[in-house]
């Protein structure tokens, strides 16, 4: 893995937009809060196009990312929001070479993609935390600050214990973390972008408002592809809303007949992506320890940037 810079005071920070668009108010809000970390956002007047169901053509979100990507002054990019149209880039994005000047970019839920596309086929660290709309625009109520400092600041020894963590199978594995949200992971599946992290991995795998048989089959379908076979470990999210409403089946139902000759710890309810309260952020690429107990906690042995 080829680790971007740790962000420091005064570095700036391009908001770019690879999948859906936002509000003005939205982004405003949310680049105040950037400032107040200490930090300086930046965005072009690309966030504002408007497709159908994106945050303008292919074209013009590629060519965004690139110049963020491209300018020596940008040290991090931060996505706008997700909602859909982050894979539309990746074969837009075949002359750029992240490893060549490796930054930090931040997003999760559909810019999953992007994600993917960096640190299992670019093997550049990412992270899997707060956006712009709904996270950074809500101030401290819509991220946790602690794990992001942390983060993107690059510290070690990190304990991330959030209180609703569960162990679902106990134990303790070590290894590089990469995942993202279920459904995006699974559609990347036999595309020259697919999700195919390396052996002896820790997966993290999250999301929202899918039901208990629709988690079965993403899950069946990484199995199916050899995916769980490279883990050790597998931290889940909240997934949040993905109980039936009658609370007969529940996505922990689903998950554990999912996961059952699955060996290595796993955990669930880490609130990183789609969470009901503050999102917590996750180093995609890091070397963590998944500890599987009755205190549950990922510690991120070594950071994602340097």
């Amino acid at each position: 893995m080829m680790k971007p810079p740790a962000l420091r005071p005064g570095d700036r920070i391009a908001v770019v937009a690879p999948a859906s668009g936002s509000t003005r108010d939205e982004l405003d809000r949310g680049e105040a809060e950037l400032r107040r970390l200490g930090f300086e956002p930046v965005h072009s007047d690309a966030v504002f196009e408007r497709t159908t169901f994106s945050a303008g053509s292919p074209d013009t979100r590629a060519a965004d990312f690139v110049r963020a990507w491209a300018d020596p002054s940008i040290a991090a990019l931060v996505a706008l929001r997700g909602g859909y149209g982050s894979a539309e880039l990746l074969p837009l994005l075949h002359h750029l070479r992240p490893a060549q000047s490796p930054k930090v970019f931040i997003g999760y839920s559909d810019t999953t993609a992007l994600l993917t596309w960096l640190t299992c086929v670019c093997g550049v660290p990412a992270v899997h935390g707060p956006m712009i709309e709904a996270r950074f625009a809500k101030g401290a109520e819509g991220y946790d600050e602690r794990s992001f400092l942390a983060a993107v600041r690059g510290e070690a020894g990190v304990e991330l214990s959030p209180p609703a963590l569960t162990t679902l199978r106990s134990g303790e594995a070590t290894g590089l973390l990469f995942g993202g949200t279920l459904a995006m992971l699974a559609a990347s599946l036999a595309t020259p972008y697919g999700f195919v992290p390396p052996g002896e991995c820790i997966l993290f795998l999250e999301d929202v408002n899918e039901r208990p048989y629709v988690l079965h089959r993403m899950l069946t379908h990484l199995r199916l592809a050899g995916v769980l076979a490279r883990a050790r470990a597998i931290v889940f999210g909240e997934m949040r809303q993905c109980d039936e409403p009658d609370g007969r089946v529940t996505a922990i139902d689903a998950i554990r007949e999912a996961t059952h000759d699955f060996n290595g710890p796993i955990l669930y309810g880490f609130p990183s992506g789609h969470t009901a309260g503050p999102c917590w952020t996750l180093p995609l690429g890091a070397l963590v320890r998944v500890v599987g107990s009755a205190s549950p906690s990922v510690v991120v042995e070594d950071p994602a940037v340097e």
